[in-house]
């Protein structure tokens, strides 16, 4: 009897091992951008509630996004740099573009209020090289002359870690700055020669909170959500804009998506008077050829969900979803360049 009782009890915890492996082996493994997290973590929510699957995603940056898929340690990785086509091709991978965001400079200065602030790229490149260090400098005041600005030094927050953020903020300082961009350049990690740095975008917008004179950059929706101080921007057109899903679509509008390799195209510093200069795409990286299939198919099919109903959701986070034209688009590139998978 007691033989038989255990033999009972032990087939039930193989029973509960086995739904638990089947539990875990459902949910959906993703790492990478910190920029697209809390669109892709309200959309798996929503996606959980309705599906029973769940999302996890290690929000790590960009560049760790890149490893992690190339490593095979998820089934995608995330990032806000896309891939040049020969490397995708060389790493076996299908690119796609899966939210259209914005990054914005964010402010700690006494008195100065959120939009209230108006900076420029060339400005914002001195500052981080070293070479504006207070805020009532003469260059930061030609910007705001209606301005009360203090004498406090400016103290640069950076991301510390490799990151689609940096990657958008360096490529928008390199092409409005000449000294920047052969100095320092543009890349998920990029040796800043002053500044703090801090991991992630939550790890940015904590320093900049906590320091006095800061200045950091953050995806916009970290910026909205902890009602902190933004600067507006003067775009490529001269015109000084505010950070919103319209200017960040007004930027992604002229995007030639259809002609490009891989999806590879840069949304920052775009022509048109309502573009927000720091516009980025988010990315997804998967395998053409899947190590294991279901499991990029079970991620296809959230993505392809979150294209049909996370539009709403998106714009709540001031996010951009994609044009339909380029939905489409991308099912296409599904269908003909991932082997062996259903959506």
């Amino acid at each position: 009897m007691i033989r038989h009782k255990s033999k009972q009890l032990w087939l039930a915890v193989l029973g509960l091992a086995a739904f638990a492996g089947a539990t875990q082996a459902a949910d959906i493994s993703g790492a990478g951008a910190t920029f697209p997290y809390p669109i892709y973590s309200k959309w798996a929510d929503a996606y959980k509630t309705q599906t029973g699957i769940g999302l996890n995603y290690q929000s790590i940056g960009s560049g760790g996004g890149i490893k992690q898929i190339k490593a095979k340690t998820v089934t995608f990785g995330a990032s806000d740099m896309p891939l040049k086509p020969e490397e995708l091709k060389e790493s076996g991978l299908v690119q796609f573009p899966m939210i259209i965001g914005g990054v914005v400079p964010v402010v700690n200065v006494k008195g100065v209020a959120a939009g209230a602030l108006v900076l420029d790229g060339a400005t914002l490149a001195s500052i981080y090289l070293g070479e504006i260090t207070k805020w009532d400098d003469a260059r930061i005041k030609k910007l705001n002359p209606k301005l009360t600005l203090p004498a406090t030094n400016i103290a640069p927050v950076y991301r510390s870690d490799g990151s689609g953020t940096n990657f958008l903020f360096s490529d928008y300082l390199s092409k409005t700055s000449p000294k920047f961009q052969s100095t320092i350049g543009a890349a998920t990690s990029v040796q800043w020669p002053v500044g703090i740095g801090a991991k992630g975008n939550e790890g940015v917008a904590n320093m900049t909170r906590q320091t006095d004179g800061a200045v950091g950059y953050v995806e916009y929706a970290y910026a909205k959500q902890t009602q902190m101080a933004y600067a507006n921007l003067v775009n490529a057109a001269g015109q000084a804009v505010t950070p919103s899903a319209e200017s960040f679509q007004a930027a992604a509008a002229s995007a030639d998506w259809a002609h490009s390799n891989g999806y590879f195209l840069i949304l920052t510093n775009q022509a048109g008077a309502k573009s927000w200069p720091i516009t980025g795409a988010s990315f997804i990286l998967v395998y053409a050829t899947p190590p294991d299939a279901a499991a990029t198919g079970a991620a296809l099919k959230f993505f392809d969900w979150a294209y049909k109903n996370g539009g709403k959701m998106a714009a709540e986070l001031d996010y951009v979803p994609l044009p339909d034209a380029l939905v489409q688009q991308v099912r296409a590139t599904w269908k003909s360049q991932i082997k062996g998978v259903t959506f």
